[in-house]
């Protein structure tokens, strides 16, 4: 998903070299207002491991104290910067709160204290009071409590941003007062209701980002004056109605992000309008109608995601040329397209991502010419038959595989995938083959493998310490043999499925030592002995299934396999011991 870094990174530059740099490099800097370092050391002595700090001691807070930028002639604190670095360690994450001190910092223009983690508690009220601030962030901390509506009176704001914090309630009316923002951000919290009237305001704005929240009702049609705006990114919300065909109107938009909403209607015929627009994010809404035809004209467009709609097709068998030139991503999977065969076009595009599920495809595989670009392809749920063979083996950056769900008749063993792939999904196809060949051969570089629902047999292989698979589904074959003990070598195994397959014998006390493992199900084969007591040592396990076996013995009893529902032990020998009735005492 696009970023705003740069908007941010281009706007502190600029402050820096115009407010910051002193008029004369032989000009001796004024000391430090001691009220401002009054105000400043008040609001340490609220904050908790936060080492980076240690600079601030003595009585010159400016040019010495981390974060701190004073004006060059006045002294005056005008900056208070305290940013995560990019690196990992608890000494790096401020704990405490905000303190109501930072308010007397009257001339400051800059705050920013973001990526903190453990900032915790509401914003004081007092920040009301930084009238001269034109950039506040406090992103990425655990700020709660609803938004203070006194905010409304901090007119010189320029960039707002609150994301990534535990903000709760309506977004207040008295926000629309801020009508010199170019960029509001509010991501990532859990705010709700309508998106206030005042918004429309907003008339220099160039980033506006409310994604991730739990904001309803429609998109205001006022979203179309915002004639500068370059991005908007509403995902992620419960929005409804229609996308508004004004947002047609902005002429310098590049990106448009609604996915993952309530919205219904069609999208709208003016797109074309949008001559600018680079990325355009609609999928898992409630839209209908056809895909506009004009939207083949939009030549700068190289994300077009409308995928988990009801959509039906129509440009796409339109025979143009200049077909969506710039285009490198395409997702218009789960929506009511037949398209019978692969569009012959997309074959010969510079794709890196092409993501056609469910779309009616018939046929064989496609065959790319332009194999060195892609790096995930998503066919699953279609009617494509054939042999898949060596077809990908010359993508040298595939990353993701699906083609699940399909007609393909293949001998597993026979596949050659790049050693680029991390997630391979070939499951309900008619697949046949030993599965220990294959996943001896994949398991050295594939983290995601699902084979489920085909045609293997075989035994389970031994699996090697190098391996990283994290998800691993054989289940719906016809696997035999044992579970080798070797499967402790899966370090990095979150999810394993073997269920309704033929596998026998014991499990094996080994499997202890998958420490973090998430999922197991080994329902429905013909193993027998007991459920090791060891397991009670798979402190991550959220979903086990031994069901329909031939076990005996005492479940163990810890936590969480002693509160699993009686379904998970259904069917077995002679199972007992919570949540199942107690073993008989001999």
């Amino acid at each position: 998903m696009p970023s705003n870094s740069l908007f941010i990174l281009s706007s502190l530059l600029l402050f820096h070299s115009s407010a910051l740099s002193p008029p004369n490099s032989m000009a001796e800097s004024p000391p430090c207002n001691e009220e401002d370092r009054a105000a400043l050391l008040s609001f340490k002595s609220g904050i908790f491991g936060a080492d980076f700090l240690s600079s601030w001691a003595g009585s010159e807070c400016c040019g010495a104290w981390e974060g701190v930028g004073c004006h060059p002639l006045t002294g005056r604190v005008i900056s208070l910067q305290l940013q995560n670095p990019q690196t990992t360690g608890p000494s790096l994450h401020l704990k405490g709160t905000l303190s109501p001190s930072l308010s007397n910092l009257q001339f400051l223009r800059v705050l920013i204290l973001s990526g903190m983690k453990q900032i915790k508690g509401p914003i004081p009220e007092s920040f009301s009071r930084l009238s001269h601030l034109t950039q506040l962030y406090l992103e990425n901390n655990m700020l709660e409590g609803p938004i203070p509506p006194s905010l409304g009176n901090l007119t010189s704001l320029i960039a707002f941003s609150l994301s990534g914090n535990h903000f709760q309630g309506q977004i207040p009316q008295t926000i629309g007062s801020l009508a010199n923002l170019t960029q509001i951000n509010l991501a990532r919290n859990s705010l709700s209701g309508a998106l206030p009237s005042t918004f429309k305001n907003f008339q220099n704005l160039q980033s506006f980002d409310l994604s991730f929240n739990l904001l309803s009702g429609e998109i205001p049609g006022f979203i179309g004056q915002f004639h500068s705006l370059t991005y908007v990114d509403l995902s992620n919300n419960q929005f409804s109605g229609l996308i508004p065909p004004s947002i047609c109107n902005l002429s310098h938009i590049l990106d448009i992000i609604l996915s993952n909403n309530k919205l219904t209607g069609q999208i709208p015929s003016q797109i074309h309008n949008l001559k600018s627009l680079n990325y355009l994010s609609l999928g898992s809404n409630l839209l209908t109608g056809p895909i506009p035809e004009s939207l083949s004209t939009l030549q700068n467009l190289w994300y077009l995601n409308l995928s988990k709609n009801s959509l039906l097709i129509r440009f796409l068998d339109v025979p143009l040329a200049n077909f969506l030139p710039s285009l490198i991503s395409i997702d218009l999977s789960y929506n009511h397209l037949h398209l019978d065969a692969f569009p012959g076009w997309l074959k010969g595009e510079k794709l890196r991502e092409v993501n056609l599920a469910s779309c009616k495809i018939r046929g064989t595989l496609p065959v790319f010419t332009q194999t060195e670009y892609l790096t995930a392809i998503d066919l699953s749920n279609n009617n494509i038959s054939g042999n898949i063979g060596n077809h990908f083996i010359n993508m040298k950056n595939l990353q993701i595989l699906k083609l699940s769900g399909n007609q393909l008749r293949s001998n597993i063993t026979e596949l050659l995938l790049p050693d680029t792939l991390s997630t391979l999904d070939l499951h309900s196809n008619r697949l046949y083959g030993s599965v220990s060949d294959f996943l001896q051969k994949t398991s050295r570089f594939v983290k995601f493998v699902d084979i489920s629902g085909n045609k293997l047999t075989g035994s389970m292989p031994e699996f090697s310490k190098k391996s990283t698979l994290k998800l691993l589904d054989v289940s719906k074959n016809a696997i035999t043999g044992q579970i080798p003990s070797s499967i402790s070598n899966l370090i990095a195994l979150e999810r394993l499925d073997l269920s309704r397959n033929e596998i026998n014998g014991a499990i094996p006390d080994a499997m202890s030592e998958l420490a973090r493992l998430q999922w197991l199900d080994v329902s429905c084969n013909n193993l027998t002995g007991r459920i090791p007591a060891a397991f009670s040592a798979l402190g991550r396990i959220r979903h086990a299934s031994f069901r329909a076996n031939g076990l005996c013995g005492q479940i163990p009893q810890g936590r969480p396999f002693n509160i699993f529902p009686v379904a998970a032990y259904a069917h077995n020998k002679c199972l007992c011991g919570q949540p199942l009735p107690p073993c008989e005492k001999l």
